[in-house]
């Protein structure tokens, strides 16, 4: 998922009126290759991976001297494991503490899907990490599809990165949205085009099963791994299909794993959660009145974003910047608070003439097109993959007409980024095969740990209270009032601490664990 906090009772009203996801209705590609999903007692059995030949990062990586990288060879199916292989690429930096205090490998995923963890061993110089960092030799991956790991792509980067400037409006008219399925057609077909027989094969049962050859390959009897975002229920996957071989798992930022949620109504609830990240940021700004000027109240702050959309749709910031770059940069807001100072400021300047500091955080960098495309490939093929999507686009126009209601701001963006999945490749899950039934049974798998702030708009706190649910004698670690989106090891002395001794000790709170938020960022922090 784009990413899943607390959406009000209207948004529980609205989605409980929202189908699940029906049959039929919009065309298929040509010749597109259908998803297999065996399920995991009737896989074969794949042979150990070699152990890695660790040697210096390649170039390509900009990582520093004291990191190390090197390859994992796996499965392209499981099914079928002694055929085709793709390598994942893997870093990592040793443990900085003596030996005596050194307890293996920990693995860390950073969501997406479609996020590459290989600069993560370089979060061991930052103070936070660095009690950790001395326990732990730090592992980062980039899964399957992701950078140099059999890189996925559905359309030429620079076709992607010339979209812009984009339109966003709030209420879409029937010829945009004719026009945006259009282009979700296409872009699954490119995807189907580009990568053949093998795009099936990109989900996150696939990943788990990664996952679990890298821990065998790294050497380690059990697999101590922290996952954010995605990161959770790739975590929450793995541990449903392999609990005896988990030591240690820490889950920030909860994905709802409800096999009715994935990934369909998990992201019409985001989009509900994230209208209320929107109001904390323009509630922010409205009591900065006298810095920005953008408004004394929440509404009237939203007033001048608007203004700022319709301006830029006549005329662009820079040739590049319209009111879908705009979006895109006021949606970081929504996770994490980091931005809300540059993003106030930017508007500010923008609104009284000055468009230089929005172009800079706004307008595409061509430096990252094929980085860009390539994440949104791999998020597009997990998420489709994974699950059953509607194709019929009466049932996209009305559920999402619906929760754009209540909350305007990312529903329709958040639509048009999903709607490829209408066009997908047909798979196992509409012939009745569901999502993966993420639980453990008592005993079976050693107390997690989980970590979410309340607001989070980017997974909401539900999908964290859900896997509590599901994973049996896990802890829950809650930053009330609070909406960052990841807080392992960030703002928070309280659940940073909690987060610390678990990973040390292997100690959970005896009941679930509440923290008072973090302060709010002032204006001009950067």
């Amino acid at each position: 998922m784009k990413a899943v906090a607390l959406f009000g009772t209207i948004g529980s009203l609205v989605l409980g009126t929202l189908a699940a996801a029906p049959a039929a209705g919009l065309p298929s590609p040509a010749a597109a290759p259908s998803p297999a999903f065996p399920s995991t007692s009737a896989l074969p059995s794949a042979p150990a991976p070699a152990k890695i030949s660790w040697g210096r990062c390649p170039a390509a990586e900009h990582l520093p001297s004291g990191v190390e990288c090197g390859k994992v060879r796996v499965p392209l199916d499981y099914a079928h494991p002694e055929g085709k292989k793709i390598d994942l690429t893997v870093s990592r930096r040793h443990a900085t503490g003596p030996k005596k205090e050194r307890q293996g490998a920990l693995l860390y995923n950073p969501g997406g899907p479609g996020g590459n963890a290989m600069p993560f061993p370089m979060y061991a110089e930052l103070p936070e990490w660095r009690r950790t960092a001395r326990a732990y030799d730090f592992v980062g991956y980039a899964p399957r599809g992701v950078a140099r790991s059999a890189p996925l792509s559905c359309e030429d980067p620079k076709k992607a990165a010339g979209k812009a400037p984009s339109d966003s409006p709030v209420r879409p008219s029937e010829r945009f949205k004719q026009k945006k399925i259009k282009e979700a057609q296409a872009y699954a077909e490119g995807c189907a085009r580009r990568s053949g027989a093998a795009l099936k094969h990109y989900n996150t049962l696939n990943n788990a099963r990664d996952l679990e050859m890298l821990r065998a390959a790294l050497g380690e009897k059990k697999l101590t791994f922290m996952g954010a975002s995605y990161g959770t229920y790739l975590g929450a996957v793995y541990a449903t299909l392999f609990p005896g071989h988990v030591r240690r798992m820490v889950f920030d930022s909860v994905v709802n794993p409800d096999p009715d949620q994935v990934w369909y109504r998990n992201n019409l609830q985001q989009n509900i959660a994230f209208e209320g990240r929107w109001k904390d940021w323009r509630g922010w700004v409205a009591k900065h009145h006298k810095t920005y000027g953008l408004g004394k109240t929440a509404e009237a702050v939203g007033r001048s974003y608007y203004r700022a959309a319709a301006q830029l749709r006549r005329k662009p910031a820079g040739g590049k910047v319209g009111p879908a770059e705009l979006q895109a940069a006021f949606l970081t807001a929504g996770y994490s608070d980091h931005y809300w100072p540059i993003r106030a400021a930017a508007l500010s300047r923008y609104l009284k003439g000055d468009p230089k500091p929005l172009i800079a955080q706004a307008a595409p960098d061509p430096a990252d097109a094929v980085a860009d495309e390539n994440g949104d490939a791999v998020y597009t093929a997990v998420e489709c993959n994974d699950a059953v999507w509607p194709r019929n686009w009466s049932t996209w126009d009305r559920d999402n007409t619906m929760v754009a209601q209540v909350a305007p701001f990312e529903t329709w963006d958040n639509a048009w980024m999903n709607l490829p999945c209408a066009f997908w490749p047909r798979s196992p899950h509409e012939m009745g095969q569901r999502p993966l039934d993420v639980r453990t049974a008592p005993g079976a798998l050693p107390p997690v740990l989980l970590l979410a702030a309340e607001r989070d708009g980017a997974t909401p706190y539900s999908g964290a209270l859900e896997l509590k649910r599901r994973l049996v004698g896990s802890r829950l670690v809650t930053e009330r009032d609070a909406g960052q989106h990841g807080i392992a090891f960030s703002k928070n002395d309280c659940v940073n601490k909690y987060t610390e001794d678990y990973l040390l000790t292997g100690r959970v709170p005896a009941r679930d664990a509440f923290c008072k938020p973090h302060a709010e960022p002032e204006p001009g922090e950067k």
